[in-house]
C-alpha cells in the first residue's frame, strides 16, 4: 500500500500526519504555528512534526509518495509556494520545494480550505457528491471546490464582496465576505452589541465566560436574549447572501460548512437553509446545493492535504 504526508497549516497550530492512500490516519503530530516568526523558523517545527509522524505510524519511508500540504492563502500551486497570506504574515514563502527537498519526495502544496474540501469529498460530509464545496467559518472565511475528487483550484471566496462599502477586511478592501461571516466577523458584531447593550443577558454571559467568541452569541440566543437573536439572524443573513453568490454561479451538489462557527450545528443550519433557498435563483432553487455541516473537523484538512498528493 501507498501512504502520503498530510500536513495541515492553521493560524494557530500545524497538524501532521502519515495518511493510506485510502484516506486513513495511521499517525499524526502537531506543533503550535508561530507565525509571528520567521517563515523558515516556522518550517523547522513543520518538518519536526512530520518526522514524529513518520517515526509514529511505523511505516517505512520508502513506502511514503509524496507529501502534500495544505495552507491558507493564495498558494502557486505548481511551484509550491504561498505567494501571500494577510493573516499569517506569510509572502513567496516556497515550502513545497523546500519540504521535497528536506524528504527526497514529491510535494503538493493546496490552499487549505481546498484540501479541507478534498477531505470531506473522499472521507466526509460531502463523500460522493461530483461537486462539493467547503466553506470554514474562523479566523478567516476559507472555501474550497472540488470536482470529480479534483480540486479546483483559485477559489479566495472570502474575499468576494457581499457588502460595497462595508466592514473593512483585513485584506484591505470594504465589505468582503470574510469581514461579515468569519468567526472574527461574528464576534466583532456581538462586541458592538454588547458595548450598545451593557445590561442584555449577552452582555452577561460574555461577563461570565470572561471572553466574547463565536459561541458567545449562540448560547445568549438558546437563553432568549433579543439581542443575540437579532444578531443571528442578520449574520445568517450574510452568510445567505454569501453562500447563494455560489450556489449562483457554480451550482455544487453539497455545501459543507466547517470552522469554529459550523461547530453549531443546525442551530445555525436551519435558519440558514432557508435565507438561502429565498436568495437563489429562481431556476435553481430545485436543485439548489445541499447546506451540511462538515463531519471531519481538522482531519479533512489532513486526509485531503494527502490525498492532493496523490495527483
Amino acid at each position: 500500500m501507498a501512504y502520503y504526508i498530510g500536513v495541515d497549516i492553521g493560524g494557530t497550530n500545524i497538524k501532521t500526519g502519515v495518511i493510506s492512500e485510502n484516506g486513513e490516519i495511521i499517525s499524526e503530530a502537531s506543533v503550535p504555528t508561530g507565525a509571528d516568526r520567521p517563515q523558515d523558523v516556522v518550517l523547522q517545527d513543520i518538518i519536526r512534526a512530520v518526522k514524529t509522524s513518520i517515526e509514529g505510524s511505523k511505516v517505512d519511508m520508502s513506502e511514503i509518495k509524496a507529501i502534500g500540504m495544505g495552507s491558507p492563502g493564495v498558494i502557486d500551486v505548481e511551484n509550491g509556494i504561498v505567494t501571500y497570506n494577510n493573516n499569517l504574515g506569510w509572502r513567496n514563502f516556497a515550502i513545497g520545494p523546500k519540504m521535497s527537498a528536506e524528504f527526497n519526495i514529491p510535494a503538493k502544496l493546496v490552499n487549505d480550505a481546498d484540501a479541507a474540501a478534498l477531505g470531506e469529498v473522499v472521507a466526509g460530509s460531502a463523500k460522493g457528491a461530483k461537486s462539493a464545496m467547503i466553506i470554514t467559518l474562523g479566523t478567516g472565511v476559507g472555501s474550497g471546490f472540488v470536482i470529480d475528487e479534483k480540486i479546483f483550484s483559485g477559489c479566495e471566496f472570502g474575499h468576494m464582496v457581499i457588502a460595497y462599502g462595508g466592514r473593512k477586511c483585513t485584506c484591505g478592501r470594504h465589505g468582503c465576505f470574510e469581514a461579515y461571516c468569519s468567526a472574527t466577523g461574528l464576534i466583532n458584531m456581538t462586541k458592538e452589541a454588547i458595548a450598545e447593550h451593557p445590561n442584555s443577558t449577552l452582555a452577561e454571559i460574555a461577563k461570565r465566560e470572561g471572553v466574547v467568541s463565536g459561541h458567545t452569541v449562540f448560547v445568549a440566543a438558546d437563553e432568549q436574549d433579543p439581542i443575540a437573536i437579532n444578531i443571528i439572524n442578520e449574520y445568517t443573513g450574510y452568510l445567505a447572501c454569501g453562500l447563494a453568490n455560489l450556489i449562483n454561479g457554480l451550482q455544487p451538489e453539497v455545501i459543507s460548512i466547517g470552522g469554529g462557527i459550523g461547530k453549531q450545528g443546525e442551530r445555525l443550519l436551519v435558519p440558514l437553509r432557508e435565507k438561502v433557498i429565498a436568495e437563489v435563483y429562481e431556476g435553481i432553487k430545485p436543485k439548489c446545493a445541499k447546506i451540511v455541516s462538515c463531519t471531519l473537523g481538522y482531519k479533512a484538512g489532513l486526509i485531503g492535504a494527502a490525498m492532493a498528493a496523490r495527483d
